[in-house]
């Protein structure tokens, strides 16, 4: 399968709106070349991401400056155990006409009314506030009063969890974790990029962003996507990955059998190849490759995968065993 000549034409402007939109980023944020890489993949493909790492590398500033890059509208929901369910989704309150004294209900909507939302420490709310989030990621709407509200599109929650404390926190449930396309692990910077984020961060320096993007032209990259060509044994290969990481299966492999005590689901594969399609088409070709689907392979199936107790004695990690699967699966064999 080939794409007609305006797809090509398309993909190149889709790669020249990806270095610019880097570019943009780089003027804040220092570092973090692969979580930018993912977070757009993620975009690209409207799939919502999860940002995991420790406090002070920049995961929310990351996500406020993604916003101002783009000409959308966004807004942030501070998740604090006492929040509630109306206060993301909104609330219908009584409304009176002075006039006629007549009084009726009015939807009021809340923050997720935006093209991206910010759930910061999304895992400090109770699951009933979590769930929120569900219908919205899922549906693109949300259901007030027994009506439905549908959500501006395009639409994507970006949010961000800290894995180390865990006093007073509320771990996603997987069913609300398998919405997420991407967990994207934000890691400590190195010694020189350090170094610059405190030259950066302790200067009278204030930086202004050129907005690349707007609602409806992000909205036509993403059609573009999708419509990527993925050759079957490709396909194929995203597929057999996926399985594999499913206990007591037929294409089980001892470590999955020793290490996990669940594995991916069907949305695995689907995200799997998804994602390797924007990757391609962020970087300019116009199919994919394997190295597409190999690079897409931690980010998607980190979070799907349960880990058990031998794990956590052997100090093995759900990117261990992705690691482990993608050696162990060579590409050749995908051919």
């Amino acid at each position: 399968m080939t794409l007609p000549e305006s797809d090509l034409d398309a993909i190149q402007q889709l790669g020249d709106a990806y270095r610019r939109l880097t570019a943009e980023l780089g003027k804040v944020i220092v570092g973090q070349q692969d979580v930018i890489e993912q977070l757009l993949i993620a975009l690209f493909a409207r799939g919502h991401c999860v940002l995991e790492g420790v406090p002070g590398l920049a995961k929310t500033l990351l996500i406020h400056t993604l916003a101002d890059a783009l000409s959308l509208k966004f807004s942030r929901v501070q998740f604090t155990p006492d929040l509630m369910p109306a206060d993301i989704t909104g609330t219908e309150v009584i409304q009176e006409d002075k006039a006629t004294g007549h009084r009726e209900f009015r939807f009021l909507p809340g923050p997720v009314f935006a093209n991206i939302v910010l759930a910061d420490e999304i895992n400090r709310t109770p699951p009933k506030t979590q769930a929120a989030l569900l219908e919205a990621m899922q549906e693109r709407q949300v259901t007030v009063g027994g009506e439905r509200h549908r959500l501006p599109a395009p639409f994507f929650v970006l949010a961000t969890q800290n894995p180390i404390e865990q006093e007073g926190t509320y771990p996603l449930p997987e069913a609300q974790l398998d919405r997420f396309m991407f967990m994207v692990k934000v890691d400590y910077p190195t010694e020189a990029e350090e170094l610059a984020i405190v030259k950066q961060t302790t200067a009278d320096i204030k930086t202004e962003l050129t907005p690349q993007l707007d609602g409806e032209v992000l909205s036509g990259m993403a059609d573009l996507v999708r419509r990527v060509p993925v050759a079957d044994h490709l396909a194929q290969y995203a597929i057999r990955l996926v399985r594999q990481t499913r206990v007591r299966s037929e294409q089980t492999s001892e470590i999955v059998d020793r290490y996990l005590s669940w594995g991916a689901g069907p949305r695995a594969s689907q995200f799997l190849v998804l994602a390797a399609k924007a990757r391609a088409a962020l970087n300019g070709r116009h199919c994919v490759e394997m190295e597409d689907l190999r690079a897409a392979a931690k980010p998607v199936l980190r979070h799907r995968i349960v880990t058990n107790f031998n794990a956590e004695a052997d100090g093995v990690t759900p990117d261990d065993v992705v690691q482990r699967l993608l050696d162990n699966t060579p590409a050749e064999a995908a051919a």
